[in-house]
């Protein structure tokens, strides 16, 4: 059984429910004493009695919700309204798929709130939704209905990837390839194909405009769409749920990126781990941390997205949590994830170079 502290000086934490009269005789020239937040003396007592009680027990604005200044300040800070390169550029073009077989962990919210991110500070970024669900094309409120040109296009008619890219309307630097519903066919389609693990990569490579980033939004599954994403891209970033079934089947994906590394992307890595829906309020999800950092070590990012209800509400609107809410704490999560990314892309070649 868990110990209920008890705390002595509870006896003497509220102050008398009705004020007192002070004593005339020892204060004569009293005068009413405005009501604060502070506890009264022991002495006295408020001298005015029609002054409203407040108990220290009342929770005040500052206790209850961030300051309102500092929530400015953060998003300010977001936005960028400047346009200023804030986040480090890298010298390549990095390609990266984010994948998990696992439904529902987060893998196009973190696609969308990451590009956008970014190209608020001052990248280059182009998003290629390869989910045939489109929701990354609904969250950047890019047009994704049939008759668009979309993504199925460059896969199976060749289509070159910069006749589908879309610009994101109120975000500069930022391009979309949308997915309507047609691309649910093209896993039975691509079957047949010449090539057909690597037509995805070879749109992105002949793409006449230079990136900063290329994000891949895969589907929920490790079919043909996922491995052509795997053979595109240079890194793999996994958002891992912090519950235990998005443990369960991580062990797959991670096998079947070693393979796709060892018979065709040999440059393919897992660069990056995001931990996404955390909740602070249960053992389960420090549990969760605590086993993927000690399994990927620094691969796991510092910055983890919390459950908030800003990030889920933003697609309706069809826009990203950056600029639904910026001063959010889901909108500082991804920005702080961003940064990260950034920041170890730049770090990266020096590394590997030294």
């Amino acid at each position: 059984m868990i110990p209920i502290r008890r705390n002595s000086a509870a006896p003497a934490r509220f102050e008398p429910a009705v004020p007192q009269q002070p004593d005339p005789a020892t204060r004569p020239d009293a005068t009413p004493v405005p009501v604060t937040d502070t506890p009264a003396p022991s002495t006295g007592a408020s001298a005015h009695p029609e002054a409203a009680y407040v108990s220290r027990e009342t929770p005040t604005r500052e206790e209850d919700d961030p300051p309102l200044a500092m929530e400015a300040m953060r998003a300010v800070q977001i936005l960028n309204p400047s346009g200023e390169v804030t986040m480090p550029r890298p010298d390549r073009t990095r390609v990266m798929c984010v994948a998990n077989q696992k439904g529902g962990v987060g893998k196009t919210t973190t696609t969308v709130n990451l590009a956008v991110a970014l190209a608020l500070h001052g990248n280059r970024v182009l998003v290629v939704d390869l989910d045939p669900q489109g929701n990354a094309s609904t969250g950047l409120n890019v047009p994704h209905h049939t008759g668009v040109p979309d993504v199925y296009d460059c896969l199976i008619n060749s289509m070159p990837l910069e006749e589908a890219a879309q610009t994101v309307e109120g975000i500069p630097n930022l391009w979309c390839v949308p997915a309507t519903i047609d691309l649910a066919g093209a896993e039975i389609e691509l079957v047949s194909v010449v090539a057909r693990e690597s037509r995805l990569s070879r749109a992105i490579d002949a793409y006449p405009g230079q990136f900063d980033y290329v994000f891949i939004d895969c589907p929920p599954s490790l079919g043909l769409l996922t491995v052509n994403a795997l053979v595109a891209a240079q890194e793999v970033l996994i958002p891992i749920q912090c519950e235990y079934y998005a443990l369960e089947g991580l062990n797959q994906l991670i096998n079947n990126i070693n393979l796709v590394r060892q018979h065709l992307n040999p440059k393919l890595e897992v660069s990056t781990i995001l931990l996404t829906m955390y909740d602070r309020r249960t053992r389960l999800a420090d549990a969760v941390e605590q086993d993927v950092r000690n399994h990927f070590g620094d691969k796991v990012l510092q910055a983890v997205i919390p459950r908030n209800v800003r990030v889920s509400e933003a697609p309706s609107y069809g826009q990203s949590v950056m600029t639904y809410d910026p001063g959010s704490r889901g909108a500082t999560s991804y920005f702080e994830a961003a940064q990260e990314i950034a920041e170890r892309g730049v770090k990266e070649p020096v590394s590997r170079n030294a």
